[in-house]
């Protein structure tokens, strides 16, 4: 019987997917080991490249659309869906970051770190030039990675840093939102059978694991310079 792509996929991805989960930031979090100030840099990099979520679903779909064969149309209603369930969930981010003791109107001004923009650039990228089902391999990134640390790390950083639970909407409603939606991203997944749009797909994926590991590297990074400041 022929494996479905959505277990060869993870197959594919496996180490990509095990050197994130290693980022001495996430693996701190897990401990509850997490500042203030790191937190709020994280909830920030996420309002970077959560904005973008629906722009780049629009994009992929209208790419998609555009193409004069109908082979993909399938897949169109599951984008409409995406888009009306991620819309305004960055608002939930600049909620959290002003719960946590953050300036709301400046992360929302601010520009996002080198890290997080590439990660967006390369997604936009991967629509307009390359194979739009690519954007796929961001979702089985940051979602499938909500589901694995967003929860779990939420109550021990919450716990360490003494916050109310309205600075953690977007790690709990998202991690668990998250959830529904691997189990739908699977079956969709599990549809693809085109070896060039697989192939595109985990592509992607190994590349979006490094460049989401880049974001956390970054965050660690400025946090380790706050506190030696």
């Amino acid at each position: 019987m022929t494996e479905r792509f959505h277990a060869t996929l993870l197959a594919a991805t496996a180490s990509e997917r095990q050197a994130l989960f290693s980022q001495p930031l996430i693996l701190r979090a897990l401990r509850g080991e997490v500042s203030r100030p790191a937190y709020r840099d994280f909830l920030q990099q996420a309002y970077h490249h959560v904005r973008h979520t629906v722009p780049l679903l629009q994009a992929c779909r209208a790419r998609i659309a555009a193409r004069a064969d109908t082979r993909l149309a399938w897949l169109l209603p599951a984008l409409d869906e995406y888009i009306e369930e991620e819309s305004g969930h960055e608002q939930w981010i600049l909620d959290d970051i002003a719960a946590a003791g953050g300036d709301r109107a400046q992360a929302e001004a601010s520009l996002p770190g080198h890290a997080a923009e590439v990660m967006v650039a390369y997604a936009y990228d991967q629509i307009a030039r390359g194979n739009p089902l690519g954007f796929f391999g961001m979702v089985l990134v940051l979602e499938g990675s909500s589901v694995a640390l967003a929860l779990n790390a939420a109550d021990r950083i919450q716990q360490a840093l003494d916050l109310p639970d309205a600075a953690f909407s977007y790690l709990r409603s998202h991690g668990t939102l998250d959830q529904e939606h691997t189990a739908h991203f699977e079956l969709l997944m599990d549809d693809i059978d085109d070896p060039a749009d697989q192939a595109a797909i985990v592509h992607a994926a190994r590349r979006f694991y490094r460049l989401y590991g880049a974001v956390f590297a970054e965050i660690a990074a400025t946090a380790d310079m706050l506190e030696a400041a």
